[in-house]
């Protein structure tokens, strides 16, 4: 089977590895050929990561790399595809354009999904002409580990696309969860006000960063704490999501902490930018405090 990914980002090559280790051919596409060679050179690293885990071997390896193909056009790399997964940045208008140009480009029967966090699946498919083959495949980061895919029914999705979708996510050694399409889904739903509520916690000084994600780590069982989570997800990401939340639900309670907007309009975003509640050095895993959150 062929799958086409838009997007070699993060999570698009971590979805590209994905499907070319469980025998898929895959068309990794992206606007800019240097994006492209550093995601091949991503997934060999990660692969790289796995033979020496021993939970695959280099002739595995090999095969799966070899099952890759980059592409710069669209229109030829979709031009075979069973499934295509939109993975491009967290942009409503950018993603409607790929949609109304994959609805001229791909097969009449290719299936469209979205890895969208939190978009309207329904808005998205409302540009085509097959909303019923529209349907929503949120992934969780980092793609080859987490285990969680978000099945997200359109207003209009098939019964038959659905089942086809949550199938493959099987076939990719994923746990497939379908749920509806409202604003945020379930993940990002539940997730973003916690990570929110963290950072009001933060700006009425209430406690620390270390110490609001100590409380979550070690009282909660959670494996990271909701401000280095933020951090890891990127701040720019949470504040639009919380957006997309707080427009379409109407509750005041999504509405985005200041401290977020503040830090994401002074380009304090995280891990990607280097700096957000922790700074971050390259080739470093040590967790150090941002200078302006220390006491």
């Amino acid at each position: 089977m062929n799958v086409a990914v838009i997007g070699s980002g993060t999570m698009g090559n971590g979805i590209a590895h994905v499907f070319a280790q469980h025998g898929f051919t895959v068309a990794l596409i992206d606007i800019s050929q240097p994006a492209l060679d550093r995601a091949l050179g991503t997934i060999t690293k990660n692969l790289d990561r796995q033979v020496a885990k021993a939970t695959l071997s280099e002739d595995d390896k090999t095969t799966t790399l070899g099952r890759l193909k980059t592409y710069t056009s669209l229109e030829a790399g979709v031009a075979g595809a069973a499934l295509v997964v939109e993975a491009a940045t967290e942009n409503l208008d950018l993603k409607l354009q790929i949609f109304r140009d994959l609805d001229q480009y791909a097969p009449a029967e290719a299936i469209l999904a979205s890895n969208t966090s939190s978009i309207s699946i329904t808005k998205i498919a409302a540009v085509t002409k097959r909303p019923q083959q529209v349907i929503g495949m949120h992934f969780m980061n980092p793609v080859p580990v987490m285990k969680l895919v978000e099945v997200i029914r359109g207003y209009a999705t098939s019964d038959a696309v659905t089942a086809n979708v949550m199938e493959l996510s099987r076939q990719l050694g994923k746990t497939p969860t379908e749920v509806n399409d409202y604003p945020g889904f379930v993940a990002n739903r539940i997730l973003m006000p916690m990570i929110n509520e963290a950072i009001i916690s933060l700006f009425e000084g209430v406690a620390g960063v270390e110490e609001i994600d100590t409380v979550m780590k070690l009282g909660m069982a959670h494996p990271m704490g909701p401000l280095q989570l933020a951090d890891f997800i990127g701040l720019d990401v949470c504040l639009a999501i919380l957006r997309v939340l707080h427009d379409g639900l109407g509750n005041p309670k999504y509405a985005p902490c200041p401290l977020l907007v503040n830090m994401v309009m002074a380009g304090r975003l995280g891990a990607k930018s280097g700096e957000g509640f922790y700074q971050y050095t390259a080739g470093s895993k040590e967790l150090v405090l941002a200078e302006r959150f220390r006491k």
